[in-house]
């Protein structure tokens, strides 16, 4: 859509931003069969590791995990991401807008900003990719908290993925117990493992004896 203007025109921008937005609305439908369909598999995932470990459970404590009220969990995370995808092309316009004000600020810089116009669709794919990858961790990991906080666990213990992609402000949270109700904050930003963007680490639930 970008692309198929004058890079840097500033008469174009209230068009483009328009189409942008209006694209936004159009992807509604779109989003939410695409969050559910993403949802439903993390779930499925989920609950089948949380059975894959019960062996040592007692009977009723695989019968809680198993019936845990995740709706309420999975609605808001769903309606989450609908917003998430959304903001692609939302964010697209506000960056057109604030590249063709930076052009018309500054003439010296009007090609590299018109550059810059025309990589927006570069920009999105790795807004969409980095999406991508952060919520279907950040799904596992919320509904592992909400499954395990149903069954009494109040702490987990923090696991990397071990492996040399790991940053260091995780890799010190690696073994660490850590309450449900505490969430720690890492580089400016508060989660639970898995909940941060790319991350790959994961919460073992400490649960509750019989």
């Amino acid at each position: 859509m970008v692309n198929g203007f004058p890079p840097g025109d500033p008469s174009a921008v209230p068009t483009i931003e328009q189409l942008l937005r209006r694209y936004a609305e159009a992807l509604t439908p779109w989003a939410e069969a695409t969050a559910a369909r993403m949802l439903a598999d993390v779930n499925r995932r989920d609950e089948a590791a949380w059975m894959a470990q019960a062996q040592d459970m007692s009977r009723a404590l695989r019968l809680e995990i198993r019936t845990a009220p995740t709706g309420a969990t999975m609605q808001a995370l769903m309606a989450e991401q609908v917003g998430l995808i959304k903001s692609i092309p939302l964010e697209a316009a506000e960056r057109v807008h604030r590249l063709t004000i930076e052009g018309l600020e500054d003439s010296t810089r009007a090609s590299e900003i018109s550059k810059a116009i025309q990589a927006s669709g570069d920009v999105a794919k790795s807004r969409a990719d980095l999406i991508a990858r952060t919520e279907v961790a950040r799904t596992a990991s919320t509904l592992t908290e909400a499954r395990a906080m149903h069954v009494g666990s109040t702490h987990y213990i923090w696991h990397t993925s071990e492996d040399s992609d790991v940053r260091e402000s995780h890799r010190r949270m690696d073994g660490k117990v850590v309450a449900w109700s505490d969430p720690p904050t890492i580089d400016k930003m508060t989660g639970h493992a898995g909940q941060f963007p790319n991350c790959r680490c994961w919460a073992e639930p400490i649960i509750p004896e019989d």
